[in-house]
């Protein structure tokens, strides 16, 4: 019988079993020693294939654009008259120009457009958005930008702008650093897990109403081989039935049972629900049913209300610093009014209807 003692046993705390879950360190991309610094956004492509593919993305990001400057703006006539006549590259209006460098700025954290100006007057005639992806930022050591640079994608030599020729909008830029923060860089991994999950489901679902088929065939001549797999693709492809000899092929069905995997739906509805979180977009605003009642969906859409403000505000103040205009974006719709209501009226509610006869004071004997 073996040696039950136990005495000499040895406890684990689980050293190196586990690893501790960590994040890389990072430092800001700022000015350095030298003469002047450069910076250019290398991963724009990736993160505009992100937008350009994955719903979420494209619907979070143009929904912000949308709620952000897509209701109009105030501003005197004089500015008005200048505003309406801004055609971007032709066909655009001030509008779309707004939206358009808002959704560039989310996508790359950086967002540039070409200030153009009547050469006699000097007057403001246009903002013509332009690829953040070939834009260079230039800083002096300092960290104070001098110059942008962009990237000719033709055998023209690259162009340079002075600062006063560049409308530059920065998203969530933080610290010293010469450049903006792409809100796509904090979701990547989200992005990349629902990918994953739905190409999981994709593939499971194409599987069960479409099984694989393990054929086993008499025979290991190659020739032979490669005509039975065309008869079997051509008979797949036209849904007819095939017939053998008796015992030339064997065959079974390799399919995954119904129940044989973990249920990927409530996974996915939890990455969904975590990307809108981080987004910062509730999805009552996309229409959908994300908030469980109306108390919650309210205080959602007052949190996403004072985001929109604070991301309006941010730029009328750059476009009164950068281009001396004054304009204020308008909120689509506020809830404000309504809460408080809705709040007088619970007050209200809440009273009681005394009477004097109720109010009267007991007072009781003396010891």
């Amino acid at each position: 019988m073996g040696d039950m003692d136990l005495s000499s046993a040895a406890s684990s705390d689980m050293t190196n079993a586990v690893d501790d879950v960590t994040v890389d360190t990072v430092n800001t991309d700022a000015a350095g020693g030298q003469k002047e610094t450069t910076w250019q956004n290398s991963k724009w492509s990736q993160y505009l294939g992100y937008y350009k593919t994955i719903p979420e993305v494209k619907i979070a990001i143009d929904t912000r654009a949308t709620w952000t400057v897509g209701k109009g703006y105030k501003s005197d006539s004089r500015t008005r008259i200048t505003l309406e006549h801004f055609k971007g590259m032709g066909i655009d209006t001030f509008t779309s120009i707004m939206k358009n460098l808002v959704i560039n700025r989310r996508i790359g954290g950086d967002a540039f457009a070409e200030i153009i100006r009547d050469r006699e007057t000097g007057q403001l005639i246009n903002l013509k958005p332009l690829d953040p992806g070939a834009m260079k930022i230039v800083t002096n050591k300092k960290g104070i930008i001098i110059r942008y640079e962009q990237i000719s994608k033709t055998d023209q030599p690259d162009k340079k702008y002075s600062p006063d020729k560049i409308f530059h909008l920065t998203n969530k830029r933080v610290a010293d650093e010469i450049h903006g923060v792409s809100d796509i860089e904090a979701i990547e991994n989200i992005i990349l897990a629902n990918n994953e999950s739905f190409d999981d489901m994709k593939k499971l679902m194409h599987r069960h109403v479409k099984p694989m088929r393990h054929f086993k065939l008499s025979t290991d001549n190659q020739t032979k081989i490669d005509e039975f797999i065309a008869k079997v693709d051509e008979m797949t492809n036209k849904g007819e039935d095939m017939y053998t000899p008796q015992g030339t092929v064997d065959f079974e069905l390799v399919a995954v049972p119904s129940n044989a995997t973990l249920n990927p739906l409530p996974w996915r509805e939890h990455l969904r629900n975590y990307f809108f979180q981080v987004v910062g977009i509730p999805q009552i605003i996309l229409g959908s049913s994300g908030e469980f009642t109306e108390s919650t969906a309210k205080i959602a859409y007052l949190a996403f209300q004072q985001s929109v403000e604070d991301e309006q505000l941010d730029i009328e103040e750059q476009m009164w610093n950068q281009l001396f205009i004054e304009i204020n974006f308008e909120f689509p719709a506020s809830l404000q009014n309504e809460l408080i209501s809705d709040t007088k009226k619970d007050g209200e509610n809440q009273q009681v209807d005394l009477q004097p006869a109720d109010a009267t004071i007991s007072m009781g004997s003396g010891t």
